[in-house]
């Protein structure tokens, strides 16, 4: 076999194996998509499902520090209540 042979060979088969993962991806966001189906069925908000699976992902400091955050902006805009904060500590 030529240098020209294996080279196409070895391309094939990594388009091949991309194809196959492209074609597994694709089935699992179907399974996702009908997962997220049945719990609206059953009343739950997807939008709020979807935020939930996200947290779940994030390392507990970081979810932490960004909820500290978001509440800091919200007290800023007077979102929700609580102590007055300078306008420039934002």
């Amino acid at each position: 076999m030529g240098q020209s042979t294996i080279a196409r060979e070895q391309l094939r088969s990594i388009v091949e194996r991309v194809e196959r993962l492209e074609e597994e991806k694709k089935a699992i966001a179907d399974d996702i998509r009908d997962i997220y189906a049945e719990a609206k069925a059953n009343g739950f908000d997807t939008k709020v499902l979807r935020q939930v699976v996200r947290l779940r992902k994030q390392e507990t400091s970081e979810r932490q520090e960004q909820e500290a955050i978001l509440d800091l902006y919200k007290h800023a805009l007077g979102m929700i209540p609580g102590p007055d904060i300078e306008d420039d500590a934002v």
